[in-house]
């Protein structure tokens, strides 16, 4: 079992621009016991790119989220993320998660299939009146998750454009100080506060309506777990999303072959965006480290207590011992269990409506537009903890 301390290697891996995975996780994969990395902040990781150890870190309860306020997280801002619930462990996780579970169940997303659907038309219609070339990011893939979360939580419609700076600033990975983080983040904290206190003045047949009930009459939890559940919901309800279709247009433009079967089979829209969600490697690199509350064996190294293990996703995405021709894309491939929605107690909430959006959106845009081709060069986000163009043109 490997315990030493290795000199660690520089961490991320991928680059900000296009969805490569790097070759750096393919040699991770294929070497004994874990990586030692290091990021740009924060204390040295160890570092999972294998499937099965994955679904070990992120399933089992002997590693914490929480335990990240008391170290110096690894991360790639100076500024520490505030994380919500996304850095808590049950049963705190648990109260608060259950708050929200409900309005994320299948079933009632599935209501919201007909607004969905209704959107994506009057986008394209918008798009094709308009004439080519249209920046796809812009005029589509941002609008659906933003107006669907939104209308969630009731954010009014004059509103939308303004928590965008917010939302990028807090995914951020810049040169922005530990002060200009904090800044932005009670900016959009006080937004909040003034948003939940109009709904309390007026309420809403909406999620945030209901939170602030679980809040006032039956007290299961505080005024900023509120505040900060809503901007949680606000930031991850709309970012991964509005980034994952124009990545996944690119994805299937750069395979011919599968975009016109997807085109040919129309039904095959379920599995060719789980398979997208397995091929594409979303994140810069890893993020949200786990500590080990115990000496725990990970494939073959021995994590200390205390000690920050990172999972890539993305590369656990392609592991040959998981998914056979995992460096393929096949929008026809069946049990997929890929971990793009992660896995454990954090598994993401909001996967029911992120499949949802990433259906509608996708087979809508391919289907309208048989030529649909880029019509100019990619912009790249950068300095984001998510890859994904910031405007990609196209044509049709």
């Amino acid at each position: 079992m490997t315990t030493a301390d290795t000199a660690p290697l520089t961490y991320p891996f991928n680059t900000p621009e296009g969805l490569d995975l790097s070759a750096e996780y393919e040699r991770a994969r294929n070497r004994p016991g874990l990586l030692k990395v290091q990021m740009t902040y924060g204390e040295p990781a160890w570092l999972v790119t294998r499937y099965a150890e994955a679904r070990l870190v992120l399933g089992d309860q002997r590693f914490s989220r929480a335990e990240g306020a008391l170290h110096d997280e690894p991360r790639q801002s100076e500024g520490r993320r505030d994380s919500g619930i996304l850095g808590m462990d049950p049963p705190d996780h648990t109260r608060l998660r259950s708050l929200v579970a409900k309005a994320f169940t299948v079933r009632q997303v599935e209501k919201l299939r007909p607004q969905v659907k209704e959107l994506t038309r009057e986008l394209l219609d918008e798009l094709e009146a308009a004439g080519p070339p249209a920046d796809l990011v812009d005029r589509y893939a941002l609008p659906i998750p933003v107006a669907v979360i939104c209308r969630l939580l009731g954010v009014p419609t004059e509103d939308r454009p303004r928590f965008r700076k917010w939302s990028d600033a807090a995914l951020s990975t810049s040169s922005l100080t530990a002060e200009e983080f904090d800044a932005n983040q009670e900016e959009l904290r006080a937004y909040m506060r003034q948003l939940i206190e109009e709904h309390r003045r007026a309420p809403q047949d909406d999620l945030m309506t209901a939170l602030i009930d679980a809040r006032d009459v039956d007290d299961r939890l505080s005024e900023l777990e509120l505040v900060d559940l809503c901007v949680g919901i606000l930031v991850a309800g709309h970012e991964t999303t509005a980034t994952q279709i124009p990545n996944f247009v690119l994805a299937l433009l750069d395979h011919p072959g599968q975009l016109a079967l997807l085109r040919e089979r129309p039904e095959l829209i379920g599995t060719a965006v789980e398979e997208l969600l397995r091929f594409v490697p979303l994140g810069s690199g890893a993020s949200q480290p786990r500590y080990a509350k115990e000496d725990i064996d990970v494939g073959g190294t021995l994590v200390r207590a205390g000690s920050p293990v990172l999972v890539a996703v993305g590369a656990a995405n392609r592991d040959a011992l998981r998914f056979g021709a995992p460096g393929t894309l096949d929008i026809s491939r069946a049990g997929n269990q890929h971990l793009g929605f992660g896995h454990g107690v954090h598994h993401c909430l909001g996967a029911p409506l992120a499949r949802l959006e990433l259906q509608e959106a996708i087979l809508a845009l391919v289907t309208r537009f048989p030529e649909l081709r880029l019509a100019g060069d990619v912009v790249w986000k950068t300095e984001m903890l998510v890859r994904g163009p910031r405007v990609m043109p196209v044509g049709w």
